[in-house]
């Protein structure tokens, strides 16, 4: 069936242009956002652990989501609160106009570092906020029949966006390696913008009232029912146990990716922008035949996909110290066994978006899909506490190769685990009926 605007309703329409224009900025913005990491390392020369912290950063906060869920249950005037959270937690980006632009000011333990890292600490805060509003104001506002539709209509624009967008901020820092302390400031002003737009989607009054709870024995309640759910249901638990060892894998090389492509392989910011935005394209392309596979399928049987694709783009990742052989085009460094990174790495992209977002889902009645989803972001939190330390730990002790090689074991288990979960619940319920 072909999209058609005219098929939505006034409501529909109105919120997915909305929804559009928000993503369209934010594409943009996540554009920049995606070389944070090694501009840290190769403009700011901040260490190894300090980057690891701006990575962590970026999910750690969902361990707050028990608390500020309750909250926001609460909150009467969403827009005007989000347009609040929007200002507060995207200007402090403005400070990095005033970072000197050389390497003496800022080298060495600079208060620098620390300033860059907390801006974006309270950044990546404000997303608490924002992401459980948006599921908000697009249920509210679309049929159900065509809310996975619209929802990747704009999701496809905001990766589209986001590959010119890194593409370009890559040029600019190879100019000037300092002249991030333009582009934030306007991603700041940009992210503002972006939340203003999106506060405008309308939704429906609610007159719920909720018992007043003192904040401890809320969040008592609240633990006490994830504690309960991964008791009882068996499959989720053994999907959550997987995603831990899939989680560590991950967010232990995601650190240590960085500071491979900066001492190891020696990458200008081109380079670097254009193996991001290569896996991106092909993610772009696979996900409307991944969306139909995991449609029909355990998402335990997805997992063993995405998780081999993980194992597999680390693979040739790690191999690429001993065959270093590349090509320049451009002024980007090809590396060819970078080539099959990016190639896995892109299955990977495209798959995990879907596992992560519907995943959890299956294993559950419609109405228990948000605590399901929120049980697993703060799952999400807990293992971002040691997982990136970790990894610059591994590295800094053991070098790329073990740092790398204990990764894809450790998602092989994740694999195996899956692999047994979803044959032993088939045999169980094959012998049940």
């Amino acid at each position: 069936m072909k999209f058609r605007f005219k098929d939505l309703t006034a409501k529909e329409a109105k919120t997915f242009k909305l929804h559009t224009l928000y993503n369209s900025i934010e594409g943009v913005i996540l554009g920049v956002i995606a070389l944070n990491e090694f501009v840290f390392l190769k403009s700011l020369h901040g260490s190894n652990y300090q980057m690891s912290f701006l990575f962590q950063f970026s999910v750690i906060v969902f361990v707050f989501l028990i608390f500020f869920n309750e909250y926001l249950q609460r909150v009467k005037n969403r827009k005007k609160f989000l347009r609040i959270v929007g200002i507060f937690t995207r200007a402090p980006l403005l400070i990095l106009l005033f970072f000197p632009q050389n390497e003496q000011a800022i080298s060495g333990n600079s208060v620098y570092h620390y300033v860059f890292l907390f801006v974006f600490f309270v950044y990546y805060f404000g997303n608490i906020t924002i992401y459980p509003t948006i599921n908000f104001f697009l249920k509210s506002n679309y049929r159900l029949y065509n809310f996975g539709k619209l929802y990747s209509y704009s999701t496809t624009v905001n990766k589209i966006v986001l590959l010119f967008s890194t593409f370009a901020y890559g040029l600019i820092l190879d100019a000037n390696n300092y002249n991030f302390v333009y582009v934030l400031p306007v991603i700041s002003v940009l992210g503002m913008i972006s939340v203003f737009v999106l506060s405008k989607i309308e939704y429906p009054d609610e007159n719920i009232v909720l018992p007043k709870l003192s904040l401890i024995k809320s969040v008592r309640n609240s633990a006490g029912t994830m504690l309960n759910i991964l008791k009882k249901n068996v499959g989720y638990r053994h999907f959550e146990i997987g995603f831990m060892f899939y989680g560590f894998a991950f967010m232990t090389t995601y650190t240590v990716v960085n500071i491979y492509f900066y001492e190891a392989l020696d990458l200008n910011y081109s380079s670097v922008a254009f193996y991001r935005n290569a896996y991106n394209i092909l993610a772009i392309l696979i996900l409307p035949f991944a969306g139909r596979i995991l449609g029909k399928i355990d998402p335990r049987k997805f997992a063993v996909i995405t998780f081999s694709s993980l194992l597999l783009y680390v693979f040739f990742l790690m191999m690429t110290q001993y065959f270093p052989y590349f090509t320049e085009i451009y002024n980007i460094q090809l590396y060819y066994t970078l080539i099959f990174y990016i190639l896995f790495n892109g299955v990977f992209a495209a798959t995990m978006v879907l596992l992560w977002n519907i995943g959890s889902a299956y294993f559950c009645k419609p109405s228990e899909a948000g605590t399901y989803q929120s049980i697993h972001l703060s799952l999400t939190g807990v293992r971002s506490i040691f997982a990136p330390l970790l990894g610059v730990l591994f590295y800094e002790l053991f070098g790329f190769t073990f740092t790398f090689g204990l990764a894809m074991f450790v998602v092989f288990l994740g694999i195996l685990l899956m692999i047994w979960s979803y044959k032993t619940d088939k045999k169980t319920n094959l012998q049940s009926s």
